[in-house]
């Protein structure tokens, strides 16, 4: 491992005005996560990988993952693909009081603290402080002020500082921390209303941020880690709802674009730029938004995946009384409607369109429900059925038609894992051509 974090060097080339950048995965789904290295390899390329707070935390999060598990489980799922351990970088997204926003600001700092601590204990070396949330005791009648806003992320950022000190003592060779910062943060999975207007940072809010957190971490005697901080979350004109999707404009965000010219250290990072087209990212890569976060559109590209490979393995065995068949499309729709929890808050309508979002919406709220034991075994009866046989190429190519010419062309082999991680690389393609400079 060099010490010089590979990230900087992003930083570095950017300022340059080589317009490198890279795609940071927001999803624990093995199939993604896989794909994605696979993909890189391809490539000789990094991997980002992040976790968010709610879904990996000290009490399990959403997945059930402490930040430990969360990268042991990526470095097997390394292994077995054969990528190399020392070409992942590990993130942590929305670091903070994300998951405690109804307790008090003691209560909810003192857990961000120790979610802080373990995410770099653990071997986290990207750490995106997020402290723009309002907390229980929190005025309700006005924004949360960014110099709050700045002290805080300036509490999480001292934690992290000391957990990494602990670790360099037992581990010398530990990648050093990146910091990335910033009030304008859109919530984690998209956003929850169609109708809400998407409006790209103001300058002087960016500048404003900038200013409050250089200040805070002064006053925590953090100059050092200062050094660190090599991005600002702004919004730079992207987001998706159920069915929409905004597309990122340019001449909308150019005098952000411009503004960033004048730190010679920071460069952006956009969060929802899923479903953005090749083009876009590209461009939004070319205007400085060096890190482009990812998560829901690869949840949905494996969810389309799944659907596909439902459909063969129905046209193949449903006539066959002796085979058991997965009924995934159903068992998902079931399984979400039996426990609304994670959708009810995100789709909204009549029945009928609740129906339509919850299997196709953008927001693919699908995900959450993916790790549950109804779901992994329907999965497991799926590829079961669909490698005890050849799949006909009439088939692959009526239902996943991209997949098909890769396999008659020799590039892909003919198994429902290797589509259905190809299915995902559709959209991983969109983000190599953003972040690898022509």
């Amino acid at each position: 491992m060099h010490n010089q974090h590979y990230l900087k060097e992003i930083v570095k080339l950017q300022k340059q005005g080589i317009p490198k950048g890279i795609y940071s995965v927001c999803s624990a789904n093995e199939y993604v996560i896989e794909a994605a290295m696979e993909r890189a390899l391809k490539a000789n390329e990094y991997v980002l990988v992040e976790a968010t707070a709610n879904q990996v935390n000290q009490f399990g999060g959403y997945t059930g993952m402490r930040p430990t598990d969360f990268k042991n489980f990526v470095y097997s799922l390394a292994t077995r693909v054969g990528f190399p351990l020392n070409k992942i970088i590990l993130g942590g997204d929305h670091l903070g009081p994300l998951t405690w926003q109804n307790e008090s600001s003691n209560s909810a700092m003192e857990k961000s603290r120790e979610l802080i601590r373990q995410y770099v204990l653990a071997g986290f070396t990207k750490i995106h402080i997020d402290t723009s949330m309002r907390l229980a005791d929190d005025s309700t009648d006005k924004q949360l002020d960014t110099e709050v806003i700045a002290q805080r992320g300036a509490i999480l950022c001292k934690e992290a500082e000391e957990a990494f000190a602990e670790l360099k003592k037992c581990s010398a060779d530990a990648s050093s921390l990146v910091y990335i910062v910033g009030s304008e943060v859109p919530i984690p999975g998209g956003s929850q209303n169609e109708e809400e207007g998407v409006q790209v940072t103001k300058v002087s809010d960016f500048k404003n941020t900038v200013e409050e957190f250089k200040k805070a971490f002064s006053v925590y005697g953090l100059e050092p880690a200062w050094e660190k901080v090599i991005g600002v979350v702004v919004q730079p004109g992207v987001e998706f709802g159920d069915e929409s999707i905004h597309e990122y404009n340019r001449e909308v965000a150019r005098d952000l674009k411009e503004a960033l010219k004048e730190y010679p250290s920071l460069v952006f990072e956009g969060h929802s730029t899923d479903y953005q087209t090749a083009t876009a990212l590209k461009q939004m890569v070319e205007d400085g938004i060096a890190i482009l976060k990812v998560g829901p559109a690869l949840t949905f590209a494996l969810r389309e995946g799944l659907f596909a490979l439902n459909l063969i393995e129905n046209e193949l065995f449903k006539r066959d009384s002796d085979v058991q068949i997965s009924n995934f499309i159903n068992v998902l729709e079931d399984t979400m409607v039996k426990n609304p929890t994670y959708w009810k808050n995100h789709y909204h309508g009549d029945v009928s369109k609740l129906s339509l979002a919850r299997k196709y919406s953008l927001s693919d709220r699908c995900r959450y429900y993916l790790p549950s034991k109804e779901l992994r075994e329907s999965i497991k009866i799926m590829m079961n059925n669909l490698n005890s046989v050849q799949i006909p190429l009439t088939l692959i190519s009526e239902f996943l038609p991209i997949q098909y010419g890769k396999i008659r062309n020799g590039l892909l082999k003919n198994t429902p894992e290797e589509m259905l991680k190809d299915r995902i690389i559709n959209y991983i393609d969109d983000y190599m051509h953003a972040v690898i400079p022509s």
